[in-house]
């Protein structure tokens, strides 16, 4: 721990975190009638608000829709290693059910509270979402 109770490993990678390096998460459900819409809209609205706000999406990172508990998503596991190897700062998500439904939204707390402790922050990219403050509480 250092003297401002940060442990030393975070103060490190948030010296070298560039703040504008953000991953773009798409978790979404398909249609039976449009199979990829979903996913495409969240993509492009992701690039859309990154783009408004100075953010360099480093990489897309998508998992199937279905499972509701994060960690166990392969491509929440790529959005956290990339937070804890320091190269993200925002992580992007369309809105919250996104990293964990309604029914779990503890484990939506916890793992937006992972991301922060490493220095980290989650931002919804859905224009009501985005308007109102555009940040994970």
């Amino acid at each position: 721990m250092s003297s401002a109770g940060i442990p030393q490993e975070t103060q490190l990678l948030s010296s070298v975190r560039e703040p504008s390096a953000a991953v773009l998460y798409v978790c979404a459900a398909r249609s039976p009638s449009s199979p990829e819409l979903a996913a495409e809209r969240a993509e492009q609205e992701g690039h859309q608000y990154a783009a408004e706000r100075g953010l360099r999406v480093m990489e897309v990172v998508t998992d199937p829709y279905g499972e509701p508990d994060a960690s166990r998503r392969e491509g929440w596991r790529r959005v956290q290693a990339m937070a804890k190897a320091g190269s993200i700062s925002v992580v992007l998500v369309r809105w919250p059910v996104v990293i964990a439904p309604e029914s779990r939204h503890e484990d939506r707390y916890q793992q937006v509270a992972r991301l922060r402790e490493l220095g980290v922050s989650v931002r919804y990219t859905w224009a009501p979402l985005a308007a109102s403050n555009g940040e994970a509480r």
